[in-house]
């Protein structure tokens, strides 16, 4: 869990996992919507990858990224059990 806690710490990988919220993009789509240089952004997907925040899927020379929700939801349901608060349900607040 330290792992997703330090991987968060950064703005620019909070901004590539809203990115990715949104839909899978390749390593040149993420680069084109973040103003950091490539290589930098290559050290941000390696901690991402390592707290499994994100996977890979290689086709040819392409590497697409995509959010492993799994991940999210552990850590959301993590953080709420943590202050002792459950998440409302869509109908519950309604």
């Amino acid at each position: 869990m330290s792992d997703v806690f330090q991987a968060l710490s950064s703005p620019v990988r909070r901004e590539i996992l809203a990115l990715l919220k949104e839909k899978d993009m390749s390593a040149g789509e993420i680069s084109e919507q973040i103003d950091v240089a490539k290589s930098t952004l290559s050290g941000h997907f390696n901690v991402l990858k390592s707290a499994d925040l994100v996977f890979t899927v290689k086709q040819g020379t392409t590497i697409t990224y995509s959010l492993n929700t799994s991940v999210v939801e552990d850590l959301m349901s993590g953080l709420f059990n943590l202050f002792g608060k459950q998440p409302q349900s869509d109908k519950e607040s309604l």
